[in-house]
């Protein structure tokens, strides 16, 4: 299967107003390129807050589980 679709920079061979080397001239706007970052501001650090709560409810809920078919087997045993 041939590929005929292009990469997303420029061919510095076929752009016209480049220098050799790559560069413009002053005032000159370069071309398109791709872009590794969409904004130009950091993004915040997200935090673990809800992973660390979600941890807590599922043990509370094993040890609620687990609790309520103690107390069944303690009560069947006891009433055997």
């Amino acid at each position: 299967m041939v590929m005929s679709a292009q990469g997303p920079d420029p061919d510095p061979r076929t752009t016209p107003g480049l220098e050799p080397g790559g560069g413009v001239s002053p005032g000159d706007t370069p071309p398109d390129s791709s872009q590794t970052f969409a904004t130009t501001h950091r993004e915040p650090r997200q935090t673990r807050k809800m992973a660390v709560t979600w941890v807590i409810i599922v043990i509370a809920t094993v040890v609620l589980v687990v609790g309520f078919f103690l107390a069944y087997l303690i009560v069947y045993l006891v009433n055997a």
